[in-house]
């Protein structure tokens, strides 16, 4: 079912490539000179502010605690909670 797919899509005519002619390159540098900039990969370790894994699930689980401890000090001083 799957097996000719890209070729079938590769084959639509529902795309069609544009083309620009505002942007034309400059005829006096040759392509070599031009260093096109290369695209961040994001591999399979990504990073969130430069943690890994576990230390975000560490951060998290003492950010929740954190809540949790304060809400159940705000509901004790407000009288909404007892103890006894």
């Amino acid at each position: 079912m799957f097996d000719n797919l890209r070729e079938s899509a590769s084959d639509s005519p529902f795309y069609e490539e544009e083309t620009n002619d505002l942007y034309k390159e400059p005829a006096s540098k040759p392509m070599d000179s031009i260093a096109a900039p290369s695209p961040r990969k994001r591999g399979r370790g990504s990073r969130f502010l430069g943690m890994n894994g576990v230390q975000r699930f560490f951060l998290s689980m003492m950010l929740f605690f954190i809540v949790c401890l304060l809400g159940t000090l705000a509901m004790l001083l407000l009288g909404k909670m007892a103890v006894f």
